[in-house]
């Protein structure tokens, strides 16, 4: 294409009612729900995703279990779980909203097609109809989830229209209202495919863009560069676009450390869950138990109560064998395969085996190759463990994210926990779910899902009570489309100085930009190279770093449609990064050991901290303002139980 072409983009303009910016399993949740509530009247309805609806989001590549699902359960212990793994700070509220409602959409997601292990003779029954699911722990049922996200959304198609969904175009900003500042009105973008850029107006949206990947430099290097848990393509884009237009970040110092086998990131839920795994150090000691007492040590103890030790504390404990010299750890897969052929016809046994390799092969397809290149079979050799880089994410075994407007209908719930429509941020107008909601984790995909849904209901009635008003861009097109296309503009500019076209002093390329990002991050903000710490001094380098990171970022260039979706992303990823670091400096305490540790503040303060935090950030003046948000408990410790006291029954691993 010809570069004047290139440099000057195609608009599009639109206005919608409602608008759905994500293609995850929040932003199909929403497309299958909106429809419904929508039914009978004129609003118009658009979802904008920046891949394509069927691999988009964290589901993309399949899943091999439904992580959240009552059954039988009380919707009640499903907090006492999720605040037990959190250490002991969650929006109960949140949470309690989703566990009443989750089992609906898993009801959904079996009506539309998707395959969902039942225990022997309930073989042909559905849920709905009493049919026993296989659980692989007490929340979660086992699946076979290769074509998981493909079935939810063809389900999202069917309801929203394909003419009203548009794949392929990335927003990247959101636009304030001209005449309430306080007001969300539009968002704009472009095309990852052409060369058009793309301006909505509307009188609400819902940003689900999943939460932030390669903030921090991954532990694989060379070939596997960019590899990583948790799907590459989030980019902290709900983070930075909602903090750039003044809304409410809480818990952004939470970060997700998963242990994972090494190198090729697979799963080691089922393995743990399902097969009865252990995990052992690299003199065969089962080390969760035998350290388990050294938990007392600055209070991380208190918080080992409950059936199942919180996810961050196992990590600890995994850490201090490697820092004290005792790793490898590793998986005992043999001895568990053995245990359970015990019992086992060599049939059964051939069928485990096959449910082994089907675990990566459901949504880790790289550890099968891992296997497979190392000559490792599970039932004869056993695979290491090694805690991942840091992710942002509101969904998984993290609760970063936005503060949002709970239920109402829930008793004891405070007035600071809602304040407007359900998911509603602290922008009129703006509304998330999936990795965007703070402090509300475990939500996994069928939550996810869920949270789209009830946050569907409350933007159609957002939009009725809003009919008449008539969104106003507090910026002008030709303003918006400049700034989107800047690094086009920056590389045809200066594309010409030097005869190589990746060193020019004029520019830096998307890539490059985000080495010195994760850098940055790894080194001063609790990344592997550190072990996870850091401390106030460290944070103050990173800051100053970081803020000429965010100077150079303006100097990104794009030479095609691909880098300046990189370059976007890495412009979102840097704002994430900065609301990360900030926050962990303001919040005076270790309260994730095992995720990340302060040197300078061991302990975790339940005096002084056992709280929110959050913060607002000033796009305009780069300032961050704190603020501390008082938890309330609303479901009760089991059995009336005082916070902190150990279950007599408590398990270790």
């Amino acid at each position: 294409m010809a570069e004047y072409e290139f440099g000057n983009p195609e608009i599009v303009e639109e206005e919608v009612d409602i608008l759905i910016i994500g293609g995850g399993m929040a932003a199909c949740g929403c497309a299958v729900e909106i429809v419904q509530w929508a039914d009978g009247t004129d609003l118009k309805i658009k979802l904008v995703d920046k891949a394509a609806l069927s691999r988009s989001g964290a589901v993309a590549q399949g899943l091999s279990a439904i992580n959240t699902y009552m059954g039988e359960n009380d919707p009640a212990d499903y907090v006492r779980y999720v605040r037990g793994d959190l250490m002991g700070i969650v929006r109960e509220d949140l949470v309690y909203d989703v566990g009443r409602h989750v089992d609906s959409s898993v009801h959904l997601f079996e009506e539309w097609g998707l395959p969902i292990w039942k225990q022997p003779g309930d073989e042909g029954k559905k849920l709905v109809e009493g049919g026993k699911p296989v659980r692989s722990g007490r929340w979660q049922i086992m699946i076979n989830g290769e074509s998981y996200k493909w079935i939810v959304a063809e389900a999202a198609k069917k309801a929203l229209g394909m003419e009203n969904i548009q794949e392929r175009v990335f927003i990247v900003k959101l636009v304030k209202d001209k005449n309430d500042p306080e007001r969300v009105a539009g968002a704009v973008g472009f095309s990852v495919r052409e060369h058009k850029v793309y301006v909505y107006k509307f009188k609400c949206c819902l940003l689900a863009c999943g939460g932030a990947v390669n903030v921090f430099r991954p532990r694989s290097v060379g070939e596997g560069t960019g590899r990583a848990w948790y799907p590459v393509w989030n980019a902290g884009s709900t983070y930075a676009m909602a903090l750039e237009v003044g809304a409410e970040a809480t818990m952004m110092e939470n970060r997700f450390v998963p242990a994972r086998f090494k190198d090729g990131y697979g799963p080691v839920g089922a393995w743990f869950l399902l097969f009865k795994a252990k995990a052992m150090n690299a003199y065969g000691e089962d080390y969760q138990t035998k350290n388990a007492h050294t938990l007392e040590e600055h209070g991380y103890g208190r918080y080992a109560n409950g059936p199942k030790m919180g996810t961050c504390l196992r990590n600890h404990l995994m850490m201090k064998e490697m820092r004290e010299g005792r790793g490898p750890i590793f998986m005992d897969t043999p001895t568990a395969m053995a245990k359970l052929a015990e019992t086992m016809t060599p049939k059964e046994i051939k069928h485990l085996e096959a449910e082994a390799w089907e675990d990566f092969l459901d949504m880790t397809i790289a550890q099968c190759g891992i296997w497979a290149g190392e000559n490792i079979e599970p039932d004869k050799k056993m695979s290491e463990l090694m805690p991942t880089e840091p992710y942002l994410l509101g969904s998984h075994a993290g609760c970063a994210g936005l503060w949002v407007s709970g239920p109402e209908d829930l008793p004891g719930v405070p007035d600071h926990y809602h304040w407007g429509y359900r998911a509603m941020t602290t922008v009129k107008g703006l509304f998330t779910a999936g990795d965007g909601v703070g402090a509300s984790g475990h939500k996994f995909s069928s939550g996810a899902f869920t949270e789209g849904r009830i946050a569907a209901k409350a933007m159609v009635k957002f939009a009725l009570d809003n009919k008449d008003w008539k969104p106003e861009l507090a910026k002008s097109v030709d303003e918006l489309v400049k700034e989107i296309y800047q690094p086009v503009m920056t590389f045809l500019e200066h594309k010409d100085y030097t005869t190589a076209i990746d060193v020019n002093p004029h520019y830096i390329t998307p890539k490059m930009l985000q080495f010195r990002l994760q850098k940055i991050m790894d080194e001063y903000v609790g990344g592997v190279a550190t072990w996870y710490q850091t401390n106030a001094k460290m944070m103050e380098i990173a800051e100053q770093k970081l803020q000429m990171l965010k100077e150079d970022s303006l100097k990104m260039r794009a030479k095609d449609l691909h880098e300046l979706l990189r370059a976007w992303e890495n412009y979102h990823r840097i704002i994430a990064a900065e609301a990360h670091l900030k926050h962990i400096k303001f919040r005076e305490e270790s309260r994730y050991p095992g995720y990340y540790y302060r040197t300078d503040f061991m302990d975790i303060d339940d005096d002084n901290w056992k709280c929110f935090v959050n913060s607002k950030y000033n796009a305009e003046t780069g300032e961050w303002t704190f603020r501390k948000v008082p938890y309330v408990q609303l479901i009760k410790p089991a059995d009336d139980e005082p916070e902190g006291i150990k279950h007599p029954g408590a398990k270790v691993a």
